[in-house]
């Protein structure tokens, strides 16, 4: 298939016919190509994925490292869908929003971990459809400082003032009250 051309709007059903080694997503139909992830991208996103993991063992949330689908919109026309993503990590605890293709609808949690090539679209256009969406708590993860922003849905459906934490913190988790992810060992990296 030739790549996506920008001009043109595109739905799940195309995304579905695109190359399975390339990482796509679409927002309001317009696509965009991910970048190969780096060593260290991925050494973040195996820490906190083995932490979420170990402690979900077991429960009805799930826990999925990318490439994991999520279409936002909930439409039930593939050709209706207008909003797809790739997060780095993503926890469901709802099972009827699973499928064989992924996710479809909001996830109760996303880390998007950010490269210099995503930092515009995790912290602008993503946050924006995250909580349109209804994503109970979105982080964003940033390497170079070593700094995990914490966003969490208020009553109000929007996000509230992020809680930032650095290497030296421990977080608790907002939709899993006895779950603390220590920070030093995600960002524990030679």
């Amino acid at each position: 298939m030739p790549l996506p051309k920008p001009e043109q709007k595109y739905s799940y059903a195309d995304y579905l016919t695109w190359n399975e080694n390339e990482r796509w997503e679409i927002f309001d139909g317009v696509p965009y190509m991910q970048a190969a992830p780096t060593r260290i991208h991925q050494e973040i996103s195996m820490e906190l994925a083995t932490q979420f993991h170990t402690y979900l063992k077991g429960k009805t949330c799930r826990v999925f490292a990318a490439p994991f689908c999520v279409r936002l919109d909930i439409e039930k026309n593939d050709n209706d869908i207008k909003n797809v993503v790739e997060p780095d990590i993503t926890i469901v605890c709802d099972g009827s929003k699973l499928d064989d293709r992924g996710c479809k609808g909001s996830p109760d949690m996303i880390v998007e971990i950010l490269s210099p090539s995503t930092g515009k679209t995790d912290k602008l256009i993503k946050f924006n459809k995250y909580e349109k969406a209804g994503v109970k708590e979105y982080w964003i993860v940033e390497p170079d400082q070593k700094l995990v922003s914490v966003f969490l849905l208020q009553p109000n459906s929007r996000y509230g003032r992020p809680e930032i934490y650095s290497d030296e913190d421990t977080i608790t988790i907002s939709i899993f009250k006895d779950l603390e992810i220590d920070l030093k060992t995600v960002f524990d990296i030679e």
